[in-house]
């Protein structure tokens, strides 16, 4: 039986419970499912059950290769591809594959220069509303990631996550062809191209190709003159972010690089590096 509508003026007739459910939330416009735990609520019980899992901690979907696991089946076939390799999302313009769709749609954009989101306050244009919000930080001067163990800040997590390994040196990330350790899964991946020869990043003007994305992306520059982070403090614009990040620091005297074994700070890693060394001689 298809249960009636219960509310007056409703036309609809819906096929099972839960289609009927759905329908009366459009009436109601409350969320049927509730947490137990927290004020929580949900449309969909299967939103519910997973919301739950962050309180109870549970990983239902393990992988066979490793003792990794997870709430979600999607994100365990995501994590099943760094071992298997499989690149299931393929670019029509190049011979570049990806692990996930979204990596595609990115590396698309290289193709067609689209970049929809657009920095009010500079020239500057991104493909990913994500990479638009981290660039207004610099606008803002905000630099939300902060490191516990000195006094750098960040816009990005990742980048937080990077610098961290400057302090505790932890390298998890091991090339199965050298013995080459990295502080992100990034730069392994970007390293065993060096084993590989895999230049999957292609410049549509010149042709040459790139092991990295980021390489093709600065490159892209040279031929469009594009220097896209520009200083809130002067008229000084950059083609790199990196660039931005450095010359920032001689206007806040931001000092992010200290040494463990004495009170020195500086502004770029390398000065900290070549420093450390007097320590060491």
């Amino acid at each position: 039986l298809r249960p009636p509508c219960s509310f007056l003026h409703a036309q609809s007739r819906t096929l099972d419970k839960s289609a009927m459910i759905r329908h009366l939330q459009k009436h109601m416009g409350e969320p049927a499912f509730q947490c137990h735990l927290c004020p929580a609520a949900f449309t969909y019980n299967s939103k519910l059950v997973l919301h739950v899992r962050t309180h109870t901690g549970e990983c239902p979907f393990s992988c066979v290769h490793c003792k990794a696991s997870f709430k979600q089946e999607r994100h365990l076939v995501k994590h099943i591809r760094t071992h298997t390799g499989e690149r299931p999302f393929s670019c029509i313009d190049c011979k570049a594959s990806f692990k996930l769709k979204k990596h595609l749609v990115s590396h698309i954009s290289t193709h067609t220069r689209e970049r929809p989101f657009s920095c009010l306050d500079c020239n500057a244009s991104f493909k990913r509303k994500y990479d638009l919000k981290a660039h207004m930080n610099f606008h803002t001067g905000n630099f939300p990631f902060s490191c516990a163990h000195c006094n750098a800040s960040f816009v990005r997590k990742c980048y937080l996550v990077r610098h961290i390994g400057t302090h505790t040196g932890e390298r998890p990330f091991s090339c199965a062809h050298c013995n080459a350790s990295f502080r992100t899964k990034s730069h392994l991946v970007e390293h065993i191209r060096t084993h590989t020869g895999e230049r999957p990043f292609r410049c549509v003007q010149c042709n040459r190709s790139f092991m990295a994305k980021r390489r093709l992306i600065e490159h892209i520059r040279t031929h469009t003159g594009d220097r896209p982070f520009s200083c809130v403090h002067c008229k000084a614009s950059f083609k790199q972010q990196g660039h931005l990040v450095k010359h920032i620091r001689i206007h806040t005297g931001e000092r992010p690089f200290s040494c463990v074994d004495c009170k020195a700070s500086f502004k770029q890693k390398w000065n900290l590096v070549k420093h450390v060394r007097t320590h060491t001689r």
